[in-house]
């Protein structure tokens, strides 16, 4: 099935939100869910179907990847025409792209394992969660790669609080640049907090670029233009 990469997968039409969630049936899997979102047409793609054909791809990158910048490997992955312009796939993609710079610049950690852990818990958080949750799944996938490279646990101590401390500084980058929600620039604020919190927490450092400029704007008709700084 060919699909629209911004918008509606299905058809390309612009994407609503509702308060109240509703009972509709994906376009790709048939199962019903209750979901807060749809397109103008009615069309509704669930999460792992939106999620699940860049997975694989995201995954293929971060095991080969030589690269020990994660903005670098995060363009990459999103330039891959199976990434959508906006979508879940981006929490596991922060996630995925770190953990390979992380390694790539000394940090120890068992990619397979690393990642298998990363798609998991990055499925349990729901597209549009940083309108309806305020708390955006780039910002949330920068605390959960934390957790995973320190071992983390619900009753860990400085593990649990590195990790937290992560994701509340992600955000921060990201509520302070404002909305409308952009998958794109949400990932780079994410990702340049993480790389800045590792070098002084955990004393590894991975390259940072000095000036990052979005490539992605033409897709994405709410962009802020000169009002995101990545513009």
């Amino acid at each position: 099935m060919e699909t629209h990469k911004t918008g509606c997968i299905i058809c390309g039409r612009e994407l609503q939100y509702f308060q109240q969630k509703k009972t509709m049936r994906c376009e790709v899997c048939g199962v019903e869910f209750e979901s807060a979102a749809s397109c103008t047409d009615n069309h509704f793609v669930c999460d792992e179907c939106h999620s699940r054909p860049g997975q694989a791809v995201i995954t293929s990158m971060a095991l080969r990847t030589p690269g020990r910048n994660p903005i670098t490997i995060a363009e990459e992955m999103m330039k891959n025409s199976i990434i959508n312009m906006h979508g879940p796939e981006h929490h596991y993609l922060v996630i995925a792209a770190l953990l390979a710079a992380f390694k790539n610049s000394g940090g120890y950690v068992e990619m397979e394992s690393a990642l298998s852990l990363a798609r998991q818990r990055s499925e349990k958080v729901p597209g549009g969660v940083c309108g309806f949750w305020g708390s955006c799944g780039a910002g949330i996938g920068t605390g959960i790669f934390m957790s995973i490279i320190t071992g983390a646990t619900p009753l860990s101590v400085k593990q649990w609080q590195l990790a937290n401390k992560m994701t509340s500084l992600s955000l921060e980058a990201i509520s302070e640049n404002g909305g409308p929600r952009c998958c794109k620039r949400d990932t780079l604020l994410a990702i340049l907090t993480a790389i800045d919190f590792v070098k002084e927490k955990i004393s590894i450092e991975m390259d940072k670029p000095e000036i990052v400029k979005c490539s992605f704007h033409h897709n994405n008709p709410s962009c802020k233009k000169d009002s995101c700084v990545f513009f």
